[in-house]
């Protein structure tokens, strides 16, 4: 079993945190409907203008669950083309 674990960071154009919650949910909703993945902000909680998105993929095949936050992650920078995409990490853990 392989878990593909993404982490992404944005800079958000957001003045709120009613309108940073917006951008973000639309994103993790997104994630959940086309990618069957977890996904929920886990850092920057309290920053109007940063998110931070972990998202998380299981599967028996390392390349797939690699393959599959990929995609996650080049999806979430075209869905969101007024947020700027400041990093991507990405970590295989095989049990």
């Amino acid at each position: 079993m392989t878990i593909a674990v993404l982490q992404v960071r944005f800079r958000l154009p957001a003045e709120t945190l009613k309108e940073k919650r917006s951008i973000v949910k639309s994103v993790v909703e997104r994630v959940k409907q086309k990618y069957n993945a977890a996904c929920a902000e886990i850092e920057d909680l309290d920053s109007p203008g940063y998110a931070t998105l972990g998202v998380a993929c299981i599967s028996n095949d390392a390349r797939h669950a690699d393959e599959q936050v990929q995609k996650i992650a080049a999806a979430m920078e075209d869905w969101r083309l007024d947020a700027e995409l400041l990093s991507v990490e990405i970590e295989l853990v095989t049990m």
